[in-house]
């Protein structure tokens, strides 16, 4: 197969350095960079944009937009894209880049021409609530709490500043304004028509993330079992490599660590049951930069461009790598 040719715009964020150390590792792929002092140059862009197969944008979501804008400007001739912001998440025309959502949305992303990279918490908590609404098991209009905690390595330069140099909080709530940028996107994708109440947290830790989601399991249409659920999601996700429904006995376990899959791409689920009160937790937990960013997005560019994903699987020795650069 002959180099296909991805313009990263904006790679010299977070996600846009890991996504760029990951496809280093490719033979069949060929990175084109723009000079950095030419980067908010259109003319330079576009001209990358014209020659690329694929342009991945990891950029503010007004810049994303532009971008969008830019490369419509070539008509025909325009590449795919990949946009790992927010700004179009539920635009008509993009397919949502979340490949286990369903059993067509793979073959959906592998051939769109363009993709929306989702959040990481609606990539949580829609892995949770999805396969459940569409059993059944959970009324579309159901009233819904989701809390969550990620490292701080997904709030942008300033945070990792801020917590690498010792003067972040040891936690906190945000968005307390209760209007987050990613419920729409949940909503739409988890088939939701009742807002959910949605409480994000920051700790004190680089990457990882936990979603939960409370349920009274007698407010829900037949009164099920938490064992209900759990099969539920074991059948949605059965031929899932990248998500995991953690099926050992769980009635031990009794804490949680947000950290423990950092620095891999795969999502783990839990059904923490207790039948005797009605009540159910369930979980999801995942790297805020594998799954829920980076990982997704090499996963969306391999389905896109036919290539191997296994070859481009996060190492320890890549964090390391884009934290360094993050901090120069």
């Amino acid at each position: 197969m002959a180099n296909r040719k991805i313009f990263i715009d904006g790679e010299a964020g977070t996600t846009g350095l890991q996504i760029r150390d990951r496809l280093a590792q490719l033979s069949d792929v060929a990175i084109a960079s723009i000079d950095p002092v030419k980067r908010k140059d259109a003319a330079a862009r576009k001209a990358l944009m014209a020659e690329a197969d694929l342009i991945v944008l990891c950029l503010p979501d007004d810049a994303a937009r532009q971008a969008v804008a830019l490369a419509d400007e070539l008509g025909d001739a325009a590449p795919r894209i990949l946009d790992a912001s927010t700004a179009h998440r539920v635009s008509p025309g993009w397919v949502y880049g979340f490949a286990e959502l369903d059993k067509a949305q793979a073959e959906a992303v592998r051939s769109a021409p363009r993709v929306a990279n989702p959040g990481c918490y609606p990539t949580g908590a829609i892995a949770l609530i999805r396969p459940l609404v569409d059993a059944g098991l959970i009324p579309p209009d159901h009233p819904l709490t989701i809390n969550a905690v990620s490292g701080y390595s997904g709030g942008g330069r300033t945070m990792i500043e801020a917590y690498e140099t010792g003067t972040g909080p040891s936690f906190e709530l945000y968005a307390l304004g209760l209007d987050h940028k990613h419920i729409p996107e949940l909503m739409r994708y988890a088939k939701l028509d009742r807002r959910p109440l949605f409480v994000p947290s920051v700790g004190n830790f680089r990457q990882g993330m936990l979603v939960s989601v409370p349920l009274h399991l007698e407010m829900l249409p037949g009164r099920p079992a938490s064992s209900d659920l759990e099969k539920a999601l074991k059948g949605h996700y059965r031929d899932q490599p990248t998500v995991r429904v953690i099926a050992e006995p769980l009635s031990t376990l009794t804490k949680l660590e947000a950290e423990a899959p950092s620095a891999t791409d795969t999502m783990e689920l839990f059904v923490f049951g207790q039948d005797e009160h009605g009540h159910v937790v369930l979980v999801a937990r995942l790297d805020n930069l594998g799954k829920g960013a980076a990982g997704a997005a090499v996963q969306n560019i391999t389905l896109m461009l036919g290539l191997d994903e296994t070859k481009v699987a996060q190492t320890d020795s890549g964090q390391a790598r884009v934290a360094d650069r993050l901090m120069r």
